[in-house]
């Protein structure tokens, strides 16, 4: 029997945990779990490795806040140029291993060689060798052949990236954590190559704590001897946590300041925050290709041409992009943290036009969903950073508030299945009515509404449109799944018979 894309996705649903769980770990307090390495080692060896198997992966190992998974993409699109190509004379890698989280559309996302998501068809074969492989270790020692022989949702892609990488002869994996680091199911790499780690912010406080100090300490603990680990300017506490980690492995610790190359490129992702992330990219890429033999690292302001196409050329969907349809801009961010959000917005104030004439106020809508965080926070910080930016005018003068949930008749696409949000919840539109409550609460003179689905918001928006004058802005932010969602709706134009196709 043929088992299919689909089939994994369904399979793999099985594997997340549900609210009740998540809920009750919220509740509890419950910290990251310290047998998580351990536990991870296992699950590797069963299915045919130990961890020193994963050195012939070179990989470079990326921690931090915000900006992981740019960073990644941007290193990434580097050393992409040092693939066998036309203009590669001299190639210096065969294959490059992206592995990020989480994905906006489809699964395969996460799992990338040379900058390509894995096929449907590569996909359900590595997934399901992982699966089997499994079941059949469970099967050797007497136990069950159930969901409790295979580890939950992040671990379980983490383990197949890595089967993935092995068996397709990757020669360079880019590796981003997950939560944290020191006990991130990505941190049995034992020996790295180089790591990275990116801008430090308060998130995931549950697992990580709630000082920067705490979190800075859970990030450094992918540092590794042997290889040095290059970080983003951070917060005087939060840096001194990371060097005093860097003296106990002992390992250099390299302190990344904004690269004066950039100012004379377009760099492919917007936003002028990207600049630190590319800063760094460039910085761990020059280490890396180092490190494989190729040349010597950079002392000059130079980029090689390589870098320079590599920083041109990268994508980055979901994070300060621009799309166009009919008379509407779409401003898409994926911003969920305060930091993340203030930063996006700042993106979306630079955007609006400065000059008006008077009574001629265009037109901008917000729409906004953040299901598991404190969802207000969020919106108030978004708000005040476009009211200091804009002044006396108005940031939206409509907003729309829905759920995660993609499709009105279809539901949830497969691989944009939550299930560790409340389903109750949902149904109720419990956070979006708050959410509306809480805009009008801050700008009365907003028109709010609250959609079910991301489908319907997006109608809305379009209907708002309809009838405008000039080009209306939308920024859509607050929430991956939001913004995946949003894009699988833009992409194949609305309600689904099958959300499957």
């Amino acid at each position: 029997m043929v088992r299919t894309y689909a089939d994994a996705i369904t399979a793999l649903n099985t594997l997340q945990s549900n609210f009740s769980i998540v809920n009750q770990m919220r509740k509890e307090g419950r910290s990251l779990n310290k047998n998580a390495i351990p536990e991870m080692i296992e699950w590797l060896r069963r299915i045919g490795y130990q961890p020193s198997d994963l050195n012939a992966l070179n990989a470079i190992h990326i921690a931090g806040t915000k900006g992981k998974g740019s960073t990644s993409a941007i290193i990434s699109s580097i050393l992409a140029q040092y693939l066998p190509s036309a203009a590669q004379s001299k190639p210096v890698l065969n294959k490059i291993g992206l592995f990020t989280s989480p994905h906006l559309r489809f699964v395969r996302e996460r799992i990338q060689i040379n900058n390509q998501p894995l096929s449907e068809e590569a996909f359900a074969n590595y997934f399901f060798e992982t699966w089997d492989r499994l079941e059949e270790s469970a099967r050797a020692k007497g136990e069950p052949i159930d969901k409790t022989c295979k580890p939950v949702y992040f671990r379980y892609l983490c383990l197949m990236a890595f089967h993935t990488y092995i068996q397709e002869g990757v020669d360079t994996a880019i590796i981003e954590c997950g939560i944290g680091g020191e006990f991130d199911s990505t941190n049995i790499l034992i020996a790295p190559r180089v790591t990275g780690i990116t801008s430090l912010g308060i998130d995931h406080t549950v697992m990580l704590g709630n000082t920067i100090e705490e979190i800075a300490w859970h990030k450094g603990g992918i540092m590794k001897a042997g290889a040095p680990c290059f970080t983003a300017p951070q917060p005087t506490t939060a840096l001194e946590v990371l060097r005093k980690r860097a003296a106990e492995v002992p390992v250099e610790l390299h302190i990344v300041e904004r690269d004066p190359s950039l100012a004379k490129i377009k760099l492919g992702l917007a936003g002028d925050f990207q600049q630190i992330n590319a800063s760094l990219a460039i910085a761990i890429a020059d280490h890396h290709l180092y490190a494989l033999g190729h040349g010597h690292p950079r002392h000059r302001d130079d980029l090689p041409l390589e870098f320079l196409c590599g920083l041109e050329q990268v994508r980055w969907a979901g994070r300060c992009e621009t799309r166009h349809e009919n008379n509407i801009s779409w401003h898409i961010d994926s911003g969920h943290t305060l930091e993340s959000i203030e930063v996006a917005s700042s993106w979306f104030a630079s955007l609006i036009p400065s000059a008006k004439e008077p009574g001629q106020r265009r037109t901008r809508i917000l729409m906004f969903n953040q299901q598991v965080r404190d969802a207000k926070a969020l919106a108030k910080a978004l708000h005040d950073t476009l009211a200091a930016t804009l002044q006396d005018e108005r940031p939206f003068t409509h907003a729309v508030f829905c759920t995660n949930v993609t499709f009105k008749e279809a539901g949830y696409r497969p691989d944009l299945m939550s299930l560790n949000m409340s389903g109750t919840a949902i149904d109720g539109l419990e956070v979006q009515k708050g959410l509306a409550g809480t805009w009008t609460g801050i700008d009365e003179q907003t028109t709010v509404e609250v959609k079910g689905t991301i489908e319907e918001a997006v109608e809305w928006c379009r209907d708002v449109a309809r009838d405008k004058d000039g080009e209306v802005m939308v920024f859509v932010t607050g929430s991956t799944h939001l913004v995946g969602g949003f894009l699988e709706v833009l992409e194949t134009g609305g309600t689904k018979e099958d959300s499957s196709a």
